[in-house]
């Protein structure tokens, strides 16, 4: 995903479900996020639309339901996501917010596997400290 994209909150919960689901009607859409969250079925059919607007699903109408899919790839919009939530903060506190990140979340052994080699080669060109970048020829804390 090369482009910013904007998705609020309530969005990504509904993307959460077409990503899971592959294909979803809006009734599947409004039947689980009404387990989950307490909105009603116009909201839902907002944000259903609104994503389609923004070209992150497509919708096709079978009979009388709308069948929605992903145009994005899930992993490439977290990542997108993360990247311009990153570029926003001061480059010494990527480490401390990661740290927190990680004690937050649950992680999969393999997850752990993968964050140990990839920190393990990091720590080799690693600096001492990370200048800051919020003003230039300024120090922050």
């Amino acid at each position: 995903m090369s482009k910013s994209l904007e998705i609020s909150p309530a969005e990504w919960q509904v993307m959460r479900i077409a990503w899971t689901l592959g294909r979803v009607t809006s009734t599947q859409v409004i039947d689980i996020l009404q387990r989950k969250v307490d909105w009603k079925p116009a909201t839902i059919k907002t944000l259903l639309r609104r994503l389609v607007q923004k070209n992150v699903l497509k919708t096709t109408q079978q009979g009388r339901h709308f069948i929605y899919e992903p145009l994005v790839a899930e992993q490439e919009t977290m990542n997108t996501a993360a990247d311009e939530l990153f570029s926003s903060l001061c480059e010494m506190h990527v480490g401390s917010t990661l740290v927190h990140v990680i004690k937050e979340h649950q992680l999969s052994q393999s997850d752990i596997q993968k964050l140990q080699t990839l920190l393990k080669q990091k720590a080799q060109t690693a600096p001492e400290m990370v200048d800051c970048n919020c003003v230039p020829g300024e120090r922050c804390d």
